[in-house]
C-alpha cells in the first residue's frame, strides 16, 4: 500500500501520471477502504505542496530571461488568481489545471496552513469520490 502513497505523490507533482487506476486494483484486492484512502489524499496532498514550495522558490527568479512566465503573463495570472481566491485550490484535483493552480499559490506566497486546507479537502474529495464509484460500479467485476 505504500505502493499507493507514491503514485499518488509522483501524479500530483508536474510529473505525469495517474493514481486513479493504481487506487482501483487495491480495491479490487480488498484493501480496506479508510487505509486507500487515507493514503491516496496524504500522497496526492504532499505531491501538491511540493508544486507550491516549487513555486515559492521559482518567484526569486521571475526576472531571469529563462523563466517560463514573462512580467505581463506573471501579472495575468495574479490578476485571476487573485479574482477567484485561494478557493481555486479546490480545483487542484483537475488534470492539467491542477498542478499550475498549486504552482501559483506557491508564487503568490499563500499561507502554508491554508493551501494544505484547501488541497486537502479538494484531494480528499475526490478520492472519497473515486472509492464510491468503485464501490457502485466495480464491485460486479471484482
Amino acid at each position: 500500500m505504500l505502493s499507493l502513497f507514491l503514485v499518488a505523490l509522483a501524479s500530483a507533482t508536474l510529473l505525469p501520471g495517474g493514481s486513479e487506476l493504481w487506487l482501483a486494483r487495491l480495491w479490487c484486492q480488498g484493501e480496506p477502504v479508510l487505509a486507500l484512502w487515507s493514503l491516496a489524499t496524504a500522497g496526492n496532498t504532499l505531491g501538491s505542496l511540493i508544486n507550491v514550495a516549487l513555486g515559492r522558490y521559482a518567484r526569486r527568479y521571475q526576472h531571469r530571461r529563462w523563466f517560463p512566465a514573462s512580467p505581463r503573463g506573471l501579472a495575468r495570472a495574479e490578476r485571476g488568481y487573485r479574482r477567484f481566491g485561494e478557493a481555486s485550490l479546490l480545483l487542484s484535483w483537475v488534470p492539467v489545471i491542477g498542478d499550475p493552480l498549486t504552482v501559483l499559490a506557491g508564487i503568490f506566497r499563500l499561507p502554508w496552513w491554508r493551501a494544505t486546507l484547501w488541497i486537502l479537502i479538494a484531494k480528499g474529495g475526490r478520492y472519497a469520490l473515486l472509492l464510491w464509484l468503485a464501490d457502485a460500479w466495480l464491485a460486479p467485476v471484482c
